[in-house]
Order: C-alpha cells, then structure tokens, then sequence
C-alpha cells in the first residue's frame, strides 16, 4: 500500500511519516519545499511537489496512491491563510483524491470543532469533515485536542531559562496527546475495517489545566515558574488589532483559537470505545508524567555533562547562552 502524507513536515506529520515507514508501507510526501523536507526523504520516504492550493499538483501526487493521510493546516506565520489552505486546499484534496479513487482517507480535525462556529479554524475543520463524509470517499476522521510537543515551548522551556510563563483566562483542562501516539491511531485506522466512515476522538487520559502542567514542571525541574496572567480582554483586543492587517490574519486566527482554550469549558472525551475499536492497548499511551519526566530527565542530564567538562568560566557564559530543545 502506498499512502501520500499531506503536512508531513509538521509536528504531526512527522510522527505519521515515521510511523507509516516503520510498519512497511510505501510512503509518498506531498512538499513544497524540498530543502525543507530532506530529513523525510532521509527515513525512506519519497517526497513529491505540490500545494493544496494548486489542484493541478495534486493529480500527479495521487498517481498510484492507495490512501490519504492529511495532517495538515496553517500556521501562524504562513503567507497564506487558514481559509485558503484549510478550507479551499481541503476541498482540492478530497475532490483529487476522490477522482483517483484512493481507497481511504484520514483526516486530522479538532475535538468539538462543531461547538465553535465563531473560531475560524473550529469552524472550518467542521465544514470539512461535513464536506469529507458527503464527498463518497471510505474516510476516518480524528480528532485530537493538543499535542504535548507544545507543552515544552509553552512550559518546559520558559521555566528552566526562568523566563514568563503566560497562562490565558481560565485555561481549560486539555487531554493532551504525544504525537507519537496520535500517529499510531491513524496508521491503525488503515487496517482496521470498523474505523471506516467514522469519527473518533484522539485524546489523552485526563485533562491537565494549566496551572497543573506548571506544578509537574516545577516538579521535574527542580525550579520554580515566574507565572504572568493574560486578561482574556486583552487577548480579545489583540486579536482585532492583527484584523486589520492582512499579513497578520493567521495570528488574529489563531488569537480566536485560544479564545476556546482559555474560556475554561474542558477539551476531553472519553477513549474507551476508541481502544477497543482500534484494538490499542491503553497502557502503551504516553501519559503527560512520563512525556515530560523523559523531556527533563534528558535536558538535566546533558547539562550536568556539559558543565561538568568545563572551567569555572565557561560554565557561568553557558548558564547565560543557555537554550534548550524542543525535541
């Protein structure tokens, strides 16, 4: 079987590479920038030019391909807007792969998109799982909620550099997921005959709020957050100045997209159903305590090593330069 993997140079997408790689499929990635991509080439993938927003890129792209993952959407910085690429890019998508009759198609959406009409990408990613399940294609939506690999910018980072860290509003519990983990529901989905035209939540074993992830970090790290609230009015008043200007839609986007996380409802959804019918142990899900226990139990140890092999001198320029990954 031979799958095309739309996004799959994003945190996401990546994961869904390796993971489709590692179970011996053949495995093609649609990229609009080569340079970029060279490290997925690297794995074994074969990488092919395109972009959503050209329908004619995707025929060739679709030559020979038996299913469609698409992990991808825009990002904040992007030129073009979520509109453009989540929403007319999706449209050009399913309609190739429905004229190349690709066997199946999964799709990344977002938990309780339909709840949200008012957020741009919500919405969005509703009319497209509504426009997917009328298109006639074997489709299998998922839904995750937020991925942990944010959770070290978002946290991780700002606390061991002992900078801010911004809690918005009244932070909704979130049933974050590894990525790593996402990747493996949907790889499953192409074997599992029960997940076809159907939608299933993606999310983690609990709901962490924000102030919680803050304590397990302060925890592991040994140091404490420097914790700065952001009024919701504020938010609010940001993301109608980023309106005005055309350059800065996706943030005002994105802006609208925190609006539901700090407005306190909790994004979980219970799994049960979703292990049995997937046939996933839960017991091999990352939970949130070990993801980020790994995160920092690596980046202590690597500083202990580096200091350890340096003079008095160097070690007080490294603590000031310091920076760490976000793996």
């Amino acid at each position: 079987m031979t799958l095309l993997i739309v996004g799959a140079t994003g945190t996401l997408g990546r994961q869904v590479v390796r993971r489709a790689l590692d179970e011996g499929y053949q495995v093609r990635c649609l990229v609009r920038s080569f340079k970029k991509a060279s490290f997925l080439k690297e794995w074994g993938a074969e990488l092919v030019p395109g972009d959503l927003r050209q329908p004619e890129s995707l025929k060739a792209a679709l030559q020979g391909v038996t299913a469609v993952i698409d992990a991808a959407t825009t990002r904040p910085t992007d030129s073009a807007s979520i509109r453009q690429v989540d929403w007319d890019g999706k449209v050009n998508l399913i309609q190739a792969a429905k004229e190349a009759n690709i066997e199946r198609f999964i799709f990344f959406s977002i938990l309780d998109a339909e709840k949200y009409p008012d957020v741009p990408l919500m919405n969005i990613k509703h009319c497209t799982e509504l426009f997917l399940a009328e298109s006639g294609l074997n489709y299998t939506i998922l839904r995750p909620c937020g991925f942990m690999q944010g959770l070290i910018g978002q946290y991780a980072i700002p606390i061991l550099e002992n900078q801010a860290v911004w809690v918005t509003g009244e932070s909704a519990p979130t049933a974050y997921m590894d990525t790593q983990d996402i990747a493996k529901f949907a790889i499953r989905a192409l074997k599992v005959p029960e997940t076809e035209k159907k939608t299933f939540p993606v999310v983690g074993s609990r709901a962490w709020g924000a102030y919680e992830i803050i304590r397990l970090c302060e925890r592991l790290s040994g140091k404490t957050a420097r914790v700065s609230r952001m009024p919701l009015g504020l938010m609010r008043t940001m993301r109608k100045i980023t309106r005005f200007f055309q350059w800065t839609w996706n943030v005002s986007d994105r802006l609208a997209f925190a609006e539901v996380v700090a407005a306190g409802k909790p994004l979980t959804a219970s799994m049960d159903e979703v292990y049995q019918t997937f046939g996933i142990d839960p017991a091999e899900i990352t939970t949130l305590e070990a993801y980020l226990q790994e995160y920092f139990s690596r980046i202590l140890k690597k500083l202990k090593e580096l200091e350890a092999q340096l003079p008095k001198s160097k070690k007080k320029q490294m603590s000031k330069e310091r920076t760490y990954p976000r793996f």
